[in-house]
């Protein structure tokens, strides 16, 4: 596997963004591999799902984006539904949110997440940043098959997948 081109000491606190996310997925047996000197990919087994999860560094703006793409892809004619799904989601979030990548209709959450000016990530907040992707794609995963593939609304999609069971199976 290819490194950044800078040792990284397994002691070290913070790092460049993309040598603490593979040092994260490494830790945890998730495959992942560097795409380029500043981006890498990798796989996590979600509740419902595989996703792909991508990090981008952007040194220039001291920027790491993250996309999590649940590989869930919209026939054309389910896109109107889907939008009107997608805003109604997005209410619900507090960082990151939901879009359609125009190349190809993929479903993606993506999180733009901006470090200091040392330009460093802490595995705190590389673990943070991961975990509230995957979360956020399983919390929502159900209300987009929902449209997809039982003809909801988009409205009862969400209501039905926010449910939360009463008391324990």
């Amino acid at each position: 596997m290819r490194t950044s081109g800078r040792e990284f000491d397994r002691g070290e606190e913070d790092a460049a963004p993309v040598d603490m996310l593979l040092q994260l997925f490494e830790a945890r047996g998730w495959p992942c591999e560097y795409v380029g000197d500043d981006e890498i990919s990798g796989e996590i087994q979600g509740s419902w799902a595989n996703y792909q999860i991508r990090a981008i560094w952007r040194s220039e703006d001291r920027v790491l984006q993250l996309l999590c793409l649940p590989d869930v892809r919209i026939p054309q004619n389910k896109r109107r539904e889907m939008f009107e799904l997608l805003a109604l989601v997005n209410e619900q979030l507090w960082l990151g949110h939901f879009d359609i990548w125009s190349n190809g209709n993929v479903l993606l959450y993506r999180h733009g997440m901006m470090l200091g000016d040392d330009g460093l990530l802490s595995l705190t907040q590389a673990q943070a940043v991961v975990e509230a992707a995957v979360s956020e794609c399983d919390r929502f995963y159900p209300a987009f098959q929902f449209v997809l593939w039982g003809d909801k609304s988009p409205a009862d999609a969400l209501d039905s997948a926010l449910v939360d069971p009463a008391g324990e199976a």
